[in-house]
């Protein structure tokens, strides 16, 4: 495997996961645990399949794994949506956010088109 700052996909999921983290805390409320919750789930699911993708058992393991990465990250950047559109984060904190999303997301799909072309 190779280091953190060598792979920037496993360095920019792992600051999605450790900021929504720290987002959710700060937002703790009833009224929107259900979406906290959601969100808190789909962003670990982004850094867990691309930490397991870095020890893939074949190539198609591997694609898997950042596919559900990617779906993941789509249901992030909704959840996101959600939590700006019904007030609970800024319009600051949303676009930081769903930037990162999306960086991650163009990287994954970059990766799954590589993959796919090895597998052909």
């Amino acid at each position: 495997g190779e280091s953190m700052k060598d792979n920037p996909l496993l360095k920019y999921s792992e600051q999605l996961a450790f900021e929504i983290e720290a987002l959710c805390k700060s937002l703790k409320r009833k009224d929107n645990s259900n979406s906290i919750f959601q969100i808190r789930k789909s962003s670990s699911s982004v850094f867990a399949n691309i930490t397991e993708a870095q020890y893939p058992q074949s190539l198609p393991d591997m694609l898997s794994k950042l596919k559900i990465a990617r779906k993941e990250c789509f249901e992030t950047e909704s959840w996101l949506k959600l939590l700006f559109s019904t007030g609970y984060i800024s319009e600051g904190i949303f676009k930081n956010k769903r930037n990162l999303c999306g960086r991650i997301r163009r990287m994954l799909t970059a990766s799954c088109v590589t993959i796919e072309n090895k597998i052909k």
